[in-house]
């Protein structure tokens, strides 16, 4: 993103500590969703941040790495059994204040990705439509959230051959939802997940 496009600058300015918050993995069938929490260095920010989704996987491992060395961040989950219990959006909104209050040091302000933000924060939060693409600190958050979570997948493919996580992060692809008629639902499948809980109803 260009620095016109930045909405971190206006905070920045005013020597705000600023923190981004987003979430990866709200639509596929299996595993967990992971929130990121990043503070930026103002004086050294990494080039080429951008959303998570716009970058490819060779790009996101360098950024990440980067990103890693240079900032302040925090990670957190919600796991499949609160997934199922609380349903996804809530979940969603847990592993980003998990993520929040993860952070070593206490933000002045955060920006969260979307159009609402998680209760009980405990500083003042924006919530921004799209703001991976609008903030750097957002698109910082979403580049170390996806690596997380795609490597977690691929963990877990290892012990669960077949539904092809370690490639498609456990979305719906067309491998995905073949493998769940084939093999089955495994303890890492989002039960409350249409998909899935019609295969173990289906009787």
């Amino acid at each position: 993103m260009t620095n016109t496009d930045n909405i971190d600058l206006p905070y920045l300015a005013r020597g705000v500590r600023l923190a981004g918050v987003d979430e990866v993995g709200r639509g596929p069938l299996a595993g967990p969703v992971v929130a990121c929490a990043v503070i930026l260095d103002p004086n050294n920010i990494p080039e080429g941040l951008a959303d998570s989704k716009k970058l490819s996987a060779k790009k996101r491992e360098a950024l990440d790495v980067l990103i890693r060395e240079t900032a302040i961040f925090s990670i957190a989950e919600a796991t499949v059994d609160e997934i199922d219990e609380i349903n996804i959006l809530q979940a969603s909104m847990l592993a980003m204040k998990r993520a929040v209050d993860g952070l070593p040091i206490r933000p002045d302000h955060l920006l969260v990705d979307g159009n609402r933000l998680p209760q009980g924060l405990s500083c003042p939060a924006t919530a921004i439509v799209k703001g991976d693409s609008l903030s750097q600190t957002i698109g910082a958050a979403s580049i170390v959230a996806k690596k997380w979570r795609d490597d977690v997948m691929i963990k877990i493919a290892q012990h669960y051959p077949g539904y092809g996580w370690e490639k498609n992060a456990g979305y719906p692809t067309k491998c995905h939802k073949s493998a769940l008629q084939n093999l089955g639902v495994t303890p890492h499948h989002r039960r409350s997940f249409k998909p899935v809980h019609n295969i173990l109803y289906q009787e």
